[in-house]
């Protein structure tokens, strides 16, 4: 996969693919990892903070805390999908919003926290709201990309004595994934900034510098939150969005899936229930290139019986609650 940026070079991707893989490592061993300064690393943070939109923020793994999470498909009237999609961002359960189909559709990923959260936005607030004029719920079932597979990894920025250099060491997890009630400052701090240091998060959280660094590398362990990278995927040269709703042949959900994990041009894949069984984020460098992927590596797979490709018109949302234009 080759970047096409004319403001980005091979050591800000080389940065961006270090912190997909540690993304609370210090810029000295960044630094001594790529052959470069703390001070330029510090220097090239800021100045991706800037201009491409970056941040480290904690997510919350829903697959591996065995919570619900769902993709909706929201039919709006033209006059109100600006005003849905906003009030959906600022939500702490979104991410991933965007708006397609001309405008008129809304696509939002969301994790309930619990149960109650869920009915309340599927069974409540969405069905009350009067420019919704469609409701289509996905429920995410299995994910093939995605999550902490971060999706610049597919430039091979790294080698793989790079990468292996920069993997934080993880003791082995103690149980199974779970974020206790105790945990939920931690989490929130994080959340805000993934990069924030153990004084930062002794602050916010009231507890012994030790005891966060222990439950930190716990749920780090556990896989219950794990450190991701948000930025403007343009600044690669990747301005294009779009999701596909696949339909696959049963037999073939999971061979299908797992092929498109490996596609360069494939962000997220999971398999769903509903109408399809599998959606996909594809970025692309422009229409062409989408024509392309579809047409090619996605049209050449077995198994795979319909595609419908929703380009998005804007991101409103990513991780986090900045808008994209």
């Amino acid at each position: 996969m080759k970047m096409e940026s004319h403001s980005l070079d091979s050591l800000d991707l080389q940065l961006l693919a270090a912190l997909e893989v540690n993304g609370r490592a210090s810029f000295s061993r960044i630094g001594e990892v790529l052959d470069a300064s703390d001070q330029t690393i510090a220097r090239r943070y800021r100045r991706l903070c800037a201009e491409a939109g970056l941040r480290v923020v904690a997510v919350r793994d829903a697959q591996r805390l065995g919570q619900d999470h769902w993709m909706l498909r929201l039919r709006c009237t033209p006059d109100g999908v600006e005003a849905i999609a906003d009030a959906l961002a600022k939500r702490p359960d979104t991410a991933w919003i965007g708006l397609a189909s001309g405008g008129t559709e809304v696509v939002c990923m969301t994790r309930p926290r619990s149960p109650g959260d869920r009915d309340d936005l599927l069974l409540g607030k969405l069905p009350r709201t009067p420019s919704i004029l469609e409701i289509r719920a996905h429920q995410l079932i299995h994910r093939f990309f995605g999550g902490p597979d971060g999706w610049t990894r597919k430039f091979a920025a790294l080698t793989g004595d790079q990468v292996a250099a920069l993997r934080p060491e993880r003791p082995a997890a103690d149980g199974p994934a779970r974020i206790d009630p105790e945990d939920e400052p931690l989490v929130a701090a994080l959340e805000r900034d993934g990069r924030a240091t153990y004084p930062e998060l002794q602050h916010a959280t009231g507890r012994s510098e030790s005891a966060v660094k222990r439950r930190l590398s716990a749920l780090l362990a556990s896989g219950a939150v794990y450190i991701d990278v948000e930025y403007h995927s343009e600044i690669l040269g990747y301005p294009l969005a779009a999701c596909l709703w696949i339909t696959a042949a049963p037999a073939a959900l999971h061979s299908v899936g797992q092929a498109l994990a490996a596609h360069d041009e494939v962000a997220f894949a999971s398999a769903t229930a509903g109408p399809s069984n599998i959606v996909v984020t594809a970025v692309v460098p422009d229409t062409a290139g989408l024509y392309a992927y579809l047409s090619g590596p996605l049209g050449r797979l077995d198994g795979v019986q319909y595609v419908e490709t929703t380009p998005f018109l804007r991101r409103v949302k990513q991780l986090t609650y900045t808008r994209l234009r």
